[in-house]
């Protein structure tokens, strides 16, 4: 059971890879299939098609960051900050999982968009829940500014423009 398992994670793994290079629509299972080493019917054995997969891909890459999320702890006037730099380690050590989160959600494709629309609700919902806990004045306004900042911080990580991360003296 444990090398399936490790199987699978290799074929996650390799997924990232190849959807980062190709995108969504030039990926193929096969090329997944490839780069892991395995073949395109054992990729078929953990996953039913190539929506599954990347599906799975994101979820993992989400499951990343809402598990980083839960896990701080900061008083209210660092908390925002602290949960910035632990997005900021998440995209440092995850990266390609990372800007493939940014890619889900310009994929037409509905049952990935609204898989995706769901993971990003309940990811806002969590930091909602976790701003109102600490007491943060407009949680609301807050979490939506923390979403945003999340965003530019991918677009300018993707488009390499750093300095569009300037966000104290500068």
């Amino acid at each position: 059971m444990v090398i399936r398992q490790d199987r699978k994670e290799q074929i996650l793994a390799k997924a990232v890879d190849v959807f980062a290079e190709l995108g969504y629509y030039k990926a193929t299972t096969a090329r997944v299939a490839k780069e892991a080493g395995v073949t395109q019917p054992y990729v078929f054995h953990f996953f039913s098609n190539k929506e599954e997969l990347f599906i799975a891909v994101i979820d993992q890459a989400i499951g990343r960051i809402a598990d980083a999320f839960s896990r701080v702890e900061a008083p209210a006037d660092q908390l925002m900050e602290t949960m910035g730099q632990v997005f900021d380690d998440v995209m440092s050590s995850y990266r390609a999982e990372t800007l493939l989160v940014m890619q889900a959600h310009t994929i037409p494709e509905p049952a990935i968009r609204e898989h995706v629309r769901g993971l990003f609700s309940n990811i806002f919902s969590s930091v909602l829940e976790k701003f109102t806990a600490a007491g943060l004045p407009e949680p609301e306004a807050a979490a939506s500014q923390f979403m945003g900042m999340g965003y530019l911080i991918t677009v300018a990580e993707v488009l390499d423009l750093p300095q569009m991360l300037c966000f104290k003296d500068c």
